[in-house]
């Protein structure tokens, strides 16, 4: 898969491709559908798949204090639209700037320069309420209308549903309030995860006898808060890990506004400094609270880490007390 940033950066002699445009943020069971009607779409036509991005997304940029928390980052949503065993990846991910000049582009405008003078569009996939161009002037039954003109077809996208409800990321986000990680990992086809660099934080659970590392995320938002017991990859290394996370803002520590993911190892001693790690959430141990004072806050730490050794132990051949490689959701 290639990432392009701005329309100006596609490939010299780009010759066209099938497209669909979309947030995909979790790349749940509904996107990984759609991706296989692309890939299909592809093939009929003999042209490379390709899907239309924005950053930030619509809702940031037009009421940010409103935007609901992102399931993934960036970085996260193009290591998933890659594909794996189970679905199709894009040849290519074209991620548009959503700036003041792209919001004040009119319908006609979007279609024209970039679906057909940029991109050559050959099929393009979207939802049937899907609207764009300047003051969501445009719909579906514009780009129809458009592609009789221009020469390319548009088709709806599919309708995946679970338990008579459809897939989406609005559910998948409400899910994870609730704290139904297993109806999670059924609408995402995986457990939830989030991945980050590690980097330096107050180094307290050190002095607590739980030392953690610090998973920067960079996130004003959070989909989900609390404890949890957690199966972690290194993805500098490839080895896998259980282990026990926080994620939150630390309120006895310093009641820090800014969220931050702080994991701990089970059996693990040494540096993870720069190391970048994927972070799988498999139950939760309890919510995020307050302590009178850090020695409550050791007491709970030690319980927090019984708590997920118990829930590992219970999954046949999974815990071993240390690193484990045993993670097939991990495995493309």
């Amino acid at each position: 898969m290639r990432l392009v940033r701005g329309l100006y950066n596609l490939p010299s002699g780009f010759a066209g491709c099938v497209a669909t445009i979309g947030n995909f943020d979790g790349v749940h069971l509904g996107h990984q559908e759609l991706l296989r009607t692309l890939r299909q779409q592809g093939e009929r036509h003999n042209l490379p798949t390709l899907v239309i991005l924005f950053e930030p997304q619509p809702k940031e940029f037009f009421a940010p204090q409103q935007a609901p928390a992102r399931l993934a980052s960036l970085r996260d949503k193009l290591r998933d639209l890659t594909g794996t065993s189970q679905y199709p990846g894009v040849d290519y991910v074209l991620c548009l700037p959503f700036n003041q000049s792209l919001r004040s582009m009119s319908a006609q405008q979007f279609i024209q320069q970039i679906l057909v003078d940029g991109l050559r569009l050959k099929h393009l996939i979207v939802g049937d309420d899907f609207r764009f161009g300047c003051d969501r002037s445009g719909d579906y039954r514009a780009l129809q209308s458009a592609g009789e003109q221009f020469g390319f077809s548009v088709q709806d996208t599919p309708t995946l549903e679970l338990e008579g409800e459809r897939i989406s990321s609005t559910r998948v986000r409400t899910e994870l309030l609730t704290n139904n990680l297993a109806r999670v990992g059924r609408l995402l086809g995986r457990p939830y995860r989030m991945s980050g660099r590690v980097g330096y934080g107050r180094q307290l659970g050190r002095t607590l006898g739980a030392p953690t590392a610090n998973v920067l995320i960079a996130r004003s938002k959070l989909p989900l808060n609390g404890v949890y017991a957690v199966q972690v990859r290194d993805d500098d290394t490839a080895e896998e890990y259980l282990g026990v996370a926080n994620i939150g803002v630390k309120p006895t520590v310093t009641g820090e506004p800014e969220p931050s993911l702080e994991v701990h190892l089970f059996g693990y001693n040494d540096n993870l400094y720069g190391h970048h790690l994927t972070v799988a959430f498999m139950h939760k141990v309890r919510e995020e609270k307050k302590f009178p004072d850090l020695d409550a806050l050791k007491t709970a730490i030690e319980a927090d880490f019984n708590a997920a050794k118990h829930y590992f132990a219970a999954m046949p051949g999974a815990f071993r007390g240390q690193r484990t490689t045993e993670f097939s959701f991990l495995t493309k």
